[in-house]
């Protein structure tokens, strides 16, 4: 089924109110790619519609409440970054607990107009109305519950935020978008972390928070703009053996795909997510080697922190001279308990599914292997 969705009715009603014309072209990338190469199903088209005009919409709101406000840089954020599916959700959630770190919540960034008190009646009523919809995306993308728990109330990523500039890799997981995906690997994010940032300032209108608790896997290659965009940003990055992180990925695009689209093509798929993230992880290593120094960011080995999560949690605040309280390091340890009695659903997928090898991946990320002992 071709793309039902045009510029034009995209932008119906909105021309005037987005602000700066940063996203004019970015959408065109992605409206021609998803024309041309998508094939979305009814649930695709639908699924689309919505994602682009909310998110618009969002942005409008936001322009409208920037006006004429002399508003105060965020707190001093910290990023959480690695290869997608390599521990960044975990790592994320357990530095979480810390009541002195806030993350924009999902509910929030979906309907944050008119901001509302995190506790109110019509916070507790935007949440439901955003786990309406989490539901009956989970009808059409049965598996999504079991790869990638999301819950209103749960911290999101940025790759959420960033959708209003039309710059994010959820686009990319959702249909076949190669124009859109190479214009992603090459294009400036400058106005993705301005607009990052806009949104962090109205949040911070409500409770600024001691610090910011940020991720999103596609940091990896930005570092130079969120530094634009926040000097006092630091970085964990967590690394996972690549051939376990594009082997998941892969199965996870497909899946979310094959419930949008008829034509999910699980090799296709494998090549381009191999593609993009080797050309990510490449630009992440040139970028640090160039302008991060070492107290900005830590290194954490996946292997390790799965081993010793806790003790990897103190290696981290060392590190940045954060307090880690008893009562956060309590939180934090009740929380892995809890995870290891969940019952989890298995995530099953081989590399040979996606018409890749261990080999094939290995050689693609042999300068990253080197540097991480993979």
């Amino acid at each position: 089924m071709k793309l039902r969705l045009s510029k034009k009715s995209i932008l119906k009603g909105l021309e005037g109110r987005l602000g700066e014309d940063d996203y004019v072209e970015p959408l065109d990338f992605l409206v021609e790619s998803f024309k041309k190469e998508a094939r979305f199903n009814l649930a695709g088209n639908l699924a689309v519609r919505h994602q682009l005009v909310n998110r618009l919409k969002v942005r409008a709101q936001l322009n409208e409440f920037i006006q004429d406000k002399d508003l105060p840089n965020p707190a001093s954020p910290l990023f959480v970054m690695g290869l997608p599916r390599s521990g960044t959700t975990f790592l994320f959630d357990l530095l979480s607990c810390d009541p002195q770190y806030r993350s924009p919540l999902f509910w929030e960034i979906t309907r944050p107009f008119p901001l509302v008190k995190k506790d109110s009646k019509e916070a507790k009523k935007r949440v439901k109305q955003t786990n309406r919809e989490l539901g009956l995306a989970r009808k059409f993308i049965p598996k999504l519950l079991s790869m990638h728990h999301i819950h209103g109330e749960m911290p999101e990523e940025c790759s959420l935020i960033n959708t209003m500039s039309v710059r994010s890799f959820i686009y990319m997981c959702m249909a076949n978008s190669p124009g859109y995906e190479d214009y992603l690997k090459t294009c400036d994010y400058t106005a993705a972390f301005m607009w990052h940032k806009r949104f962090l300032q109205a949040l911070e209108t409500q409770h600024r928070p001691e610090k910011w608790l940020l991720k999103d896997p596609s940091h990896i290659s930005h570092t130079p703009e969120i530094l634009a965009t926040y000097p006092n940003a630091k970085f964990i990055h967590i690394h996972r053996n690549p051939v376990k992180a594009i082997g998941s990925l892969s199965s996870l695009t497909t899946s979310v795909r094959s419930g949008l689209s008829k034509h999910a093509n699980p090799h296709v798929i494998g090549k381009r997510v191999l593609d993009f993230w080797q050309h990510a992880i490449n630009k992440s290593i040139a970028d640090r080697e160039k302008i991060l120094k070492p107290e900005q960011i830590i290194d954490i080995d996946y292997r390790e922190f799965v081993k010793n999560p806790t003790q990897q949690i103190q290696a981290i605040y060392t590190h940045f001279g954060y307090n880690l309280s008893s009562k956060s390091l309590d939180a934090m340890e009740t929380f892995i308990q809890n995870q290891s009695e969940e019952e989890h659903t298995p995530h099953h997928y081989k590399l040979e599914d996606f018409g890749l090898s261990e080999e094939e991946v290995q050689e693609a990320f042999s300068n990253y292997n080197r540097i991480h002992n993979f």
